[in-house]
């Protein structure tokens, strides 16, 4: 197989692993605000769900720790790749993965 094609399924892991991991942090922090904001709801004193916080506050540094590990993985992998002499590399704005959408071309006539 060429070997373009198999550093493009690694890649695509890769993305999918990273956007997982950010989903996971997104969902974390949005738990911890919800926590918070449920307690301030039900008026209820600042000492009670300390150790939950406090516990979604440690996942949520696992899950920054794992996000750093993944980017030197990603730039590692960067450096891999050249070595094995993979030149090619994926254009796009959109997410990670994911190639941009072909231009739409619009037909233009002259006015006059």
């Amino acid at each position: 197989m060429e070997k373009a094609l198999v550093a493009q399924r690694v890649a695509n892991r890769l993305f999918s692993t990273e956007n997982s991991v950010d989903a996971a942090i997104l969902e974390a922090s949005q738990l911890m605000a919800a926590l918070i904001e449920a307690r301030q709801e039900m008026g209820v004193a600042a000492t009670l769900g300390t150790e939950a916080v406090s516990k979604i506050a440690v996942a949520m540094s696992a899950l920054t720790a794992a996000r750093e590990a993944c980017v030197e993985a990603h730039n590692e992998l960067a450096e891999v790749k050249l070595r094995i002499g993979v030149r090619t590399k994926m254009v796009g704005t959109g997410p990670k993965g994911f190639a941009a959408p072909a231009p739409v071309e619009h037909d233009l006539r002259m006015v006059g």
